[in-house]
């Protein structure tokens, strides 16, 4: 199943890293920048008020300065300042829309096309690997990086559903830094791996005979595969998790801390071959800041700001940003307004911090056929709703799908008597953000 395969026309890009700032950071604090804001900073806003999740109050100025970076000039907060200085290899999607102010469907929408939680629904790593299998066979194709457990809603953010197991995304808790604790069994101490191999020869031997009189049980073969990979990444995954090999100007322009070293396992990961690459900032939701937004935000960036940065210039001085899409943003955006205490429900300094937005908010890629240096569509100018160019979780699938090298329309599954696809039956590829 990991096979490679030849996608429906030539790929801009093979490899992808989603950088998912869960819980949902805010654009106007971020990269959207809005002046009018500050000027209505602690008046109501003109104009209709939005629903949103939580009950939100007056304007809410960012106190974030904003700068123009790069020979584009598009202007990033200081709170992404390393990230900044690669705009002009960027673009930044200012009109991402989605559907309900609330992380599970948000979630994923974001990550498998459907907001329904109780159906769960392939997510995008396992419909990319589904269509071009991997470049090494030792790893899976699928890897999805979350230090401290798991987001909201689990493991079905990175679930196969439907599609055959194989293309399941592989969990690794990336916050013990020891590599040999962070992978579970990496290693046999009990046998050598020449005894390890016969042992594992004679069971899937005996696999192999149950599952032929099991008429290709799609689950059973799953499990079979996964044996088969486990043994595999014995072989190969103590190199590719272990950042140490990495000479020490590698470590230090990431940083050796936990952001660090995770987006440095993302590098080593995306070069040996693995296709798609999820990178969480965090169990839960972190980025979820409905109190002290100056204060949360600011915390969160300093965490990722130097990691993020690094990856970009060490994918691009490696020459692998080419044919590696880099994709950065949560599963929706954050008011414009200030969140409202609600009694029972939150403390009483809620007020400075945003609510949930699925109105507008910002998403940003890089590399792997990208156009940089360029802004898609914009929101109001207080940041609230999408408006020019409004961009729908749907349209980053077609156009993530095209930069593949696939007709979304045509890279389907056929389950439960219907042909089922990533973008179900929207999406349009933005060309404009095409180089």
């Amino acid at each position: 199943p990991f096979a490679p395969k030849q996608p429906h026309f030539p790929a801009r890009a093979k490899h992808v890293i989603h950088l998912f700032a869960n819980g949902g950071p805010s654009q106007v604090d971020t990269f959207d920048p809005k002046p009018m804001l500050t000027k209505y900073h602690g008046q109501q806003l003109p104009g209709e008020h939005l629903k949103t999740e939580r009950q939100t109050g007056a304007a809410m100025g960012s106190p974030f300065a904003f700068r123009k970076y790069g020979q584009s000039g598009i202007e990033v907060s200081d709170l992404f300042q390393n990230v900044a200085r690669h705009v002009d290899d960027m673009c930044i999607v200012r009109s991402m829309h989605a559907l309900v102010p609330n992380h599970e469907p948000s979630l994923m929408l974001m990550n498998s096309g459907a907001e329904r939680v109780s159906i769960v629904r392939p997510s995008v790593g396992a419909w990319v690997t589904y269509g071009l299998g991997t470049e090494n066979q030792n790893l899976p194709g699928f890897v999805a990086l979350c230090p401290g457990g798991v987001p909201i809603v689990e493991t079905q953010n990175w679930r196969s559903a439907f599609l055959p197991g194989a293309y399941q995304g592989t969990h690794i808790d990336t916050k013990e830094p020891d590599v040999t604790k962070l992978i579970a069994n990496l290693k046999n101490t009990s046998l050598t791996q020449e005894l390890q191999r016969g042992q594992l020869d004679l069971i899937q031997a005996l696999n192999q005979k149950h599952l032929a009189t099991r008429q290709g049980d799609p689950e059973l073969e799953a499990r079979i595969q996964s044996y088969e990979l486990a043994y595999r990444m014995q072989m190969e995954a103590t190199d590719a998790f272990d950042v140490e090999r990495e000479p020490d100007h590698i470590r230090d322009l990431y940083g050796r801390d936990l952001q660090g070293r995770q987006m440095l396992i993302a590098r080593r990961l995306i070069e040996r071959g693995v296709r798609f690459v999820q990178v969480w900032h965090g169990a839960g939701q972190p980025w979820d800041s409905h109190n002290q937004i100056e204060k949360e935000h600011g915390r969160l960036a300093k965490e990722c700001d130097q990691a993020i940065g690094a990856l970009l210039t060490d994918l691009k001085q490696r020459g692998l940003l080419e044919d590696t899409l880099v994709m950065w943003g949560g599963e929706f955006g954050r008011t414009p307004t200030v969140e409202l205490p609600t009694p029972g429900a939150n403390a009483p300094d809620t007020k400075l911090g945003r609510d949930h937005n699925h109105h507008g908010f910002t998403m940003w890629f890089a590399g792997g056929g990208v156009k940089g240096g360029t802004i898609h569509g914009s929101t109001d100018e207080f940041g609230f709703r999408a408006q020019e160019n409004p961009t729908s979780v749907h349209d980053i699938h077609a156009t993530l799908l095209h930069l593949l090298g696939f007709d979304h329309t045509h890279l389907t599954f056929r389950y439960a008597g219907r042909d089922f696809r990533l973008t179900d039956v929207y999406g349009e590829v933005l060309h404009s953000i095409l180089a």
